[in-house]
């Protein structure tokens, strides 16, 4: 998709769409992390809605994860408790066991914050405020216990709608398209669009989400605090000390995939939280030491004497516990069905390049998840062992991709190409049509 460009400056056309959200929508709260992009998005909305509909009532929802640096605590702190004294503005702050993704164990795929059974090694006491929500004080009757960092965050938007008169309900979030190609693709392939805005997304009933910053660039996040004068994470200077780029500059869980390769940086900047994070979560130690080595898969792995790639991915799988296992046998046996019976979209140079080393392959169709509509290439021959012999592209399938997921800790297989996948299809669906007809009884 083309880019378009207006003739205005993303802080009108903020407004704009500001102006839309508020005439379309009954209920509106806004996700706020603790990030520079949505700590710009909750001042601008509050201001934005004093000066226009000084009336209509904002919620203010933080998911805490509880591993996180010490001064992104005291950024949601202060700003909580500057919101306290704001009219009109509702607080939630959750602090519920939830399933995270962890990528630094080999042993376990989630980890649990707010774990009510390790209360004794939580990095941080539980925060004490009368709008905190947690296992001895929580209103959420969509909650399941552990349940998935994501389904709560959406859970809570289901919740919040009926809480509020079952009015259509929209939560704000501060999520841009340049911050990864991802996040772009999100946008620009929107199946449930609100009225063609590409920048809302529908979940439930009644239930979106907005991202009303997506054009914006991080040079224009941070020329906004400038000019505004907005409080910000002060985390983010240390960041710049620390000599980070930009897209490194995240405020997220340490433990997740994007997070560990800074693990390191929790030991240099926030050497008390270091300490305590070695002790919440198997792997964190290790990863930091190891996380930019052939240990982790990150350099030049040398394959061991005697083995294929095939061999050595097999060997890796029956050290791992039966669940990992599974999981990685799942994924693996999908990727080569796949590229057996569907095939992946692949340009004409990679093609051309495969013919000529050799490869039986086929064409079946043309790719709808291309931009260009590349062909679609059918492996007609067993996976390849490795396909090192090409070099237009990475995006093939061998057993060495395969082996390098786990050697990563990658569960969801994202070098393979897999999304984000939290559970298998059949409990999603079960899920669907319990939470379906708690709605339908909701509505009665």
């Amino acid at each position: 998709m083309r880019k378009k460009y207006l003739q205005q400056n993303v802080y009108q056309a903020l407004q704009t769409r500001l102006h839309f959200i508020f005439k379309e929508f009954d209920t509106i709260y806004i996700s706020f992390s603790g990030g520079k992009d949505s700590g710009l998005l909750l001042n601008i909305l509050l201001e934005f809605r004093d000066r226009y509909y000084p009336l209509r009532t904002i919620g203010v929802f933080h998911q805490d994860f509880e591993a996180q640096y010490s001064m992104t605590t005291e950024y949601v702190e202060e700003t909580f408790y500057t919101l306290e004294k704001r009219v009109n503005v509702e607080l939630y702050w959750l602090c519920l066991p939830m399933a995270t993704r962890t990528a630094l164990s080999s042993y376990e795929m989630y980890w649990y914050p707010w774990d009510d059974t390790k209360k004794d090694c939580w990095v941080r006491p539980m925060p004490q405020h009368d709008y905190v929500i947690n296992l001895d004080h929580n209103p959420i009757t969509t909650y399941r216990y552990k349940m998935h960092q994501e389904d709560l965050a959406k859970q809570f938007g289901r919740w919040y709608r009926r809480t509020h008169g079952h009015k259509k309900t929209i939560c704000l979030l501060g999520i841009r398209a340049d911050e990864s190609l991802q996040r772009y693709s999100g946008f620009i392939n929107k199946k449930y669009a609100y009225k063609e805005k590409c920048w809302i997304t529908k979940h439930f009933k009644e239930v979106w989400t907005a991202s009303p910053l997506y054009d914006w660039s991080v040079e224009d996040i941070w020329h906004a605090y400038y000019l505004f004068d907005f409080p910000y994470n002060k985390l983010y200077d240390l960041y710049y000390k620390a000599g980070l780029t930009v897209s490194q500059m995240r405020v997220a869980s340490p433990f997740q995939d994007y997070a560990k390769d800074s693990l390191n940086l929790y030991r240099i900047i926030d050497f008390q939280m270091w300490v305590k994070l070695l002790g919440r979560v198997q792997g964190a130690n290790f990863t930091m030491i190891y996380g930019k080595t052939k240990a982790m898969g990150y350099r030049k792995v040398t394959l061991p004497e005697g083995h294929t790639w095939k061999s050595y991915t097999q060997f890796l799988l029956a050290t791992l516990p039966t669940r990992l296992r599974q999981n990685y046998i799942k994924k693996f046996n999908k990727s080569i069905t796949f590229w057996h019976t569907v095939g992946g979209g692949l340009e004409e140079e990679t093609i051309q390049e495969l013919e000529e080393h050799g490869y039986r392959i086929k064409r079946n169709g043309i790719s709808n998840h291309t931009i260009f509509k590349n062909s679609r290439i059918i492996f007609l021959d067993k996976i390849p062992d490795n396909t090192d012999d090409i070099k237009s592209t990475k995006d093939i399938p061998s057993w060495k991709r395969m082996c390098f997921c786990i050697l990563k800790n990658d569960h969801i297989c994202r070098f393979m190409g897999f999304g984000l996948t939290r559970e298998q299809q059949r409990q999603l669906n079960y899920l669907k049509e319990k939470y379906n007809s708690l709605e339908e009884l909701g509505n009665e």
